[in-house]
């Protein structure tokens, strides 16, 4: 279990989940270099908005907001969003991300991240019928008003039965 993963289990009995997941982003060192901060989420955890403001920590040689940061700044949120929402009964890993730059970036950035508890529940229902699934989630980061998109970023999600996922694993070190 990792360090996160039991930070999680005790400081939700405390805090709540919604809190715990926007505060442990934002105080995590690997989140914290990013730049951005998780400003809003739901307390059903669907909906997860994140500002990337810029600033002098992730401006690039022509003064725009360096690509890593727009990257690294959503690149977490989809897999550890869905982790919390299908529970420990599953198994949830990044398997590829594709980033699409679409013009420089000279002011604070924005991004959204959803889930509809149709798609979690078809999610869940997928993935046992099947064992294990891929999904692709598309996050955009726009401006303020999000009427311009700077950047986009496809990413492809692992997600397996938990049962499933361990007994694959020991017959694939078996081979």
């Amino acid at each position: 279990m990792s360090v996160y993963k039991k930070i999680a289990d005790i400081g939700s009995k405390f805090v709540g989940k919604s809190k715990l997941f926007k505060h442990g982003f934002n105080y995590s060192p690997m989140y914290r270099r990013s730049t951005a901060k998780i400003i809003d989420i739901s307390e059903d955890l669907l909906n997860v908005t994140v500002k990337l403001p810029i600033s002098y920590k992730n401006k690039n040689y022509v003064n725009s907001i360096f690509g890593g940061s727009m990257f690294s700044a959503v690149d977490p949120i989809p897999m550890v969003q869905l982790m919390n929402l299908l529970g420990d009964d599953f198994v949830v890993w990044d398997k590829s991300a594709e980033i699409y730059f679409k013009k420089p970036a000279k002011e604070n950035l924005y991004a959204e991240f959803n889930y509809t508890a149709i798609e979690v529940e078809e999610i869940k229902s997928r993935v046992e019928t099947e064992n294990e699934i891929e999904i692709t989630k598309i996050t955009t980061l726009t401006n303020e008003d999000r009427t311009v998109i700077y950047c986009e970023v496809r990413k492809t999600i692992y997600v397996a039965v938990k049962s499933f996922y361990v007994e694959k694993k020991k017959l694939k070190n078996r081979q």
